[in-house]
């Protein structure tokens, strides 16, 4: 199978909007009807988008949704959720959960991850009802993962849009970092994306914050979703500010200022305009 051919449809599959996915797939499905396997070859690419998307899917039997992500992945292509305490098969193509077993996280952080859990749980529900969430231990970094994913879809609209956050807390050292992604996609008669990325830099909780190293699990997590709430807060007033900016700039100055008449229309002698003549810049016969 030519390797342009990989390249192509993992680039497709990999840069799908949000929401969307299916429909990129359908269409793959529809321009490669000669290579019925091509899919089934660029599974890589399957996993990173739902991966890094952090796609949300419900366990068999459940109405609660869980996540997808490097950090609570397992081997094998299986995941954890540590709300459910179960591991879950997972098919990046279909994007279904299966073969649910239990699953219990055995971490040094056993306490903190609960209290951020529920930390996070109350801020998700403040200001994202519709949000997914999760708390994770990475022992390869000795951090803790807290992910959030929130997905508005309106196809009917012509529009899909979805906010997602992660950031990894340091225990040892008191330290948060993160990273916050928001892509919008707009299709009406057009094809507009918005995509931006903020990087959050390292916060030390001990500077500022009322929560230190020998602080209880409960006050500790509270501490460090006020910090994140915080960031979250900036962003969202930066990201305000950067749409006005673009509403009184660059998007104005793309309208046509005038017809093609070069003429203003009098909108209140509209009732008295012959369509196509005086309108279009005709004469009339």
């Amino acid at each position: 199978m030519p390797s342009d051919n990989v390249a192509a449809v993992s680039a497709f599959v990999e840069g799908a909007p949000p929401g969307e996915l299916g429909d990129v797939i359908a269409d793959i499905k529809k321009l490669t009807v000669n290579e019925p396997t091509l899919l089934d070859s660029v599974t890589p690419a399957f996993q990173k988008y739902n991966e890094e998307q952090l796609t949300t899917t419900k366990l068999p039997g459940s109405s609660q949704n869980v996540l997808i992500s490097t950090y609570n992945s397992l081997e094998d292509g299986r995941y954890y959720d540590v709300e459910s305490r179960k591991s879950f098969a997972f098919n990046h193509q279909t994007q279904k959960a299966s073969d649910v077993q239990p699953y219990v996280v055995d971490s040094e952080h056993s306490d903190l991850i609960s209290s951020l859990l529920k930390s996070l749980s109350t801020h998700s529900t403040e200001h994202y009802p519709s949000a997914t969430y999760t708390v994770c231990p990475h022992p390869s970094t000795n951090t803790i993962a807290l992910l959030l994913v929130s997905n508005k879809y309106s196809p009917s609209n012509f529009w899909n849009g979805r906010y997602r956050s992660t950031y990894l807390f340091t225990p040892s050292s008191q330290t948060l970092t993160g990273t916050i992604h928001v892509d919008v996609h707009y299709y009406e008669d057009g094809n507009v994306r918005l995509t931006t990325t903020k990087k959050v830099p390292e916060i030390r909780l001990s500077d500022n914050g009322n929560a230190g190293a020998g602080s209880s699990s409960a006050a500790l997590a509270a501490e460090v979703l006020r910090k994140i709430a915080g960031v979250e807060r900036e962003y969202q007033e930066e990201l305000n500010k950067g749409f006005m900016r673009l509403s009184e700039g660059e998007f104005k100055g793309l309208r046509r200022q005038l017809p093609v008449t070069r003429q203003k229309v009098e909108w209140e002698k509209i009732g008295g305009y012959r369509l196509g003549q005086d309108i279009g810049g005709g004469r009339s016969r």
